[in-house]
């Protein structure tokens, strides 16, 4: 009697080790997606920090691949707002991911326990 249960320990001990794995590398993941987005959202802050103290008739350009085309102080600002908006928005998704797969660990961890508890019990 003892095989089987110390088989279906072994296979959920393998099934938590590969999730924690994967769920790992998901967040590590998740990390630098949002460090990468902080530091587009700080970049995008800085820049219209600067732009904002430009007078309103300086010509502006932007850099797409390798031209630059001339936009209006205005356009650019609300390319850079967005920018922020669309960078804070993924940050918080990111943030709820991260903590989805760090709960659904600890879930599977508290299975495990209790199936180990059950089975001392018998």
């Amino acid at each position: 009697m003892a095989a089987p249960i110390d088989l279906e320990l072994k296979k959920a001990f393998s099934e938590l080790q590969v999730k924690m794995i994967d769920t790992q590398q998901k967040v590590k993941l998740a990390d630098l997606q949002i460090d990468q987005l902080t530091r587009v959202q700080k970049h995008a802050k800085l820049t219209h920090a600067e732009i904002t103290t430009l007078p309103d008739n300086t010509r502006l350009y932007e850099g797409v691949g390798r031209m630059f085309i001339l936009q209006s102080k205005e356009e650019i600002n609300n390319q850079l707002m967005d920018k922020q908006k669309t960078a804070d928005e993924k940050i918080k998704e990111l943030e709820q991911k991260k903590v989805y797969l760090e709960r659904s660990v600890k879930e599977a961890e508290d299975n495990i326990r209790e199936m180990l508890l059950s089975r001392r019990a018998q």
